[in-house]
């Protein structure tokens, strides 16, 4: 077995799940830690992930992570710095993303995607983005689905999440939009569906030979009917207590594709809702029609602990496919199925 030389790029949340996968890998050598916190830099990568001593020590010089002959970096930033990425990707490694800038390369700014790819070509090296959702849910899960279909009417996506035991105050209130008015639940959110889910579909029904015509992405909320405590704080009366996301593609006019995120801090809401437990619900409208429910089998009190996997798991399980795969920005149906090296 090839033991593939890895870096880990960045270790939050995503990222010390990943760092400690790689280190527990059978297949992986860990090579490298990239961090961002100050603090963080010199400690032993071990450390950083609640395991023992690695002999790797994280960096904040990304000369260090060049010169270390890394295969991949596992590229888990909260921002996307092109600069790093191209530096990465000339200097030889290749790098699987939990960024969603490179689900879809025609939906890229044109100008991104050729220096992406000519840093890719100088370097001979790849780049894919992935993860649960984006990524597992939206791209390889439909495309299995549809392979038993001759004709598609419509494929829609739809994922549950209930985050009424999530300690993530900054993240529910300041990123998501609970417990504000429902007036400044805006464009920025229908945004933010758009570009995050948005290159999924296109990407799938590209796959399908049913280019997308047009994006739509539309959002309701629900607001708390009484002060509700939840783990990240408290929800005023009238406050956004449960928002549902729609992007939705087109293609010859009629709906084809369809994401749908409903995520939700109380279960006290109009039945017209339809909550499901946290997971996932697709349904396949074809020749041969589908239904099926994927559902996390956790306890809401520790969702917080074990969500982290289904991301960085997918990623780091990429690691083989995205080093053997030819140079340049690779998808989902441009690789073979990820099949998981297990320990």
């Amino acid at each position: 077995m090839t033991a593939y030389r890895v870096v880990q790029w960045a270790t939050g949340t995503i990222g010390v799940r990943s760092l400690r996968a790689v280190v527990e890998h059978p297949g992986l050598t860990l090579a490298g830690v990239y961090v961002h916190t100050p603090g963080k830099a010199g400690r032993d990568a071990g450390e950083l992930c609640g395991l023992g001593p690695t002999g790797v020590t994280a960096t904040q010089d990304i000369e260090e992570i060049v010169g270390s002959g890394a295969d991949c970096v596992l590229y888990m930033p909260l921002v996307c710095d092109l600069d790093e990425v191209c530096r990465l990707l000339e200097s030889g490694a290749n790098i699987v993303t939990t960024r969603g800038e490179f689900h879809h390369p025609p939906s890229m700014d044109p100008d991104v995607r050729k220096r992406v790819e000519a840093a890719c070509e100088r370097g001979c090296t790849s780049i894919h983005s992935t993860g649960s959702s984006p990524g597992f849910i939206t791209e390889a899960v439909p495309l299995v689905l549809t392979s038993i279909a001759r004709r598609l009417d419509s494929l829609t996506i739809d994922e549950f999440a209930n985050l009424s035991r999530r300690p993530s105050p900054e993240l529910l209130f300041d990123v998501m939009g609970f417990g504000a008015a429902p007036a400044e639940f805006g464009e920025e959110r229908l945004t933010h569906a758009r570009t995050s889910f948005g290159p999924s579909l296109r990407l799938v029904a590209d796959a399908l030979s049913l280019p997308l015509d047009s994006l739509e992405a539309d959002g309701e909320v629900a607001t708390a009917r009484h002060r509700i405590r939840i783990a990240a704080g408290e929800l005023a009366p009238g406050t956004v207590a449960a928002q549902r996301l729609t992007v939705t593609g087109r293609h010859a006019g009629r709906p084809l594709l369809r994401f749908r995120a409903t995520w939700y801090c109380t279960t006290d809401l109009d039945p017209a809702w339809d909550l499901h437990d946290t997971g996932w619900h697709i349904s396949v409208e074809s020749d041969a029609p589908l239904e099926v429910g994927i559902r996390f089998p956790v306890p809401l009190d520790r969702m917080a602990a074990v969500s982290p996997s289904y991301t960085a798991n997918r990623a780091v399980n990429a690691v083989p496919f995205v080093c053997a795969a030819a140079p340049g920005i690779r998808t989902t149906p441009d690789l073979p199925q990820i099949t998981a090296t297990l320990s």
